[in-house]
């Protein structure tokens, strides 16, 4: 059973409210302060010790591991909305790497849906297995007819992993300041564009 405390004077009725509480609250807070939060952060939060917290995960990387993965429906359901529509593949990769980018930037627990960890020291994990389902997974979402404009299963994840990359590069080194939307947009539309456009086969 869960510790019977805290939890702003309504406990948990077992293991498994506990721990979707926790979770709710760490992406709460994320989303609230647009930082990384820690086990102490989300203990706070819910008025609980953070022994507590740690007896459902072990360390702040788990809890955001967590979060991740509750978040990951709710911004793949917005990304399609972006990029509605757009059934070009250069035009809807434009798009969704520009939305990408810019809602980890204000939220970063959904970049551990492209990483095992929020760690800068994990950015290489871009290119893990798991980093590639969900970019897969990405842009089965789009509008975009892949097979018609000549893209097989083996092309498709080269293409996610030429998008891993980009992506990695704009996360790792952002600029000083960092480009706006419109103006990552025009620099994604003169040098990624063109590299997608010329690999697929025009219907």
């Amino acid at each position: 059973m869960a510790r019977r405390r805290g939890w702003g004077g309504s406990p948990p009725a077992d293991d498994e409210e506990a721990g979707r509480r926790i979770i709710a609250a760490a992406v709460e807070t994320i989303d609230r302060t647009g930082a990384v939060v820690s086990i102490a952060d989300v203990a706070e939060s819910l008025g609980v010790i953070r022994q507590t917290v740690y007896r459902y995960f072990p360390s702040s990387d788990a809890l955001m591991q967590a979060a991740a993965v509750a978040s990951a429906g709710a911004f793949l359901d917005r990304l399609a909305d972006r990029v509605h529509g757009l059934t070009d593949p250069a035009d809807a990769l434009v798009e969704g790497v520009v939305y990408t980018v810019g809602e980890v930037r204000r939220t970063p627990h959904l970049g551990i849906t492209l990483s095992s960890s929020y760690s800068q020291d994990h950015t290489g994990d871009l290119t893990s297995e798991q980093a590639h389902a969900f970019g897969m997974t990405m842009i089965r979402r789009f509008d975009v007819d892949w097979e018609r404009y000549g893209y097989g299963e083996e092309d498709l994840r080269g293409l996610v992993e030429h998008l891993l990359r980009t992506m990695q590069s704009f996360f790792v080194s952002p600029g000083d300041p960092p480009r706006t939307d419109d103006e990552l947009r025009a620099y994604l539309t003169r040098w990624l564009a063109p590299v997608v456009s010329a690999q697929q086969r025009v219907p």
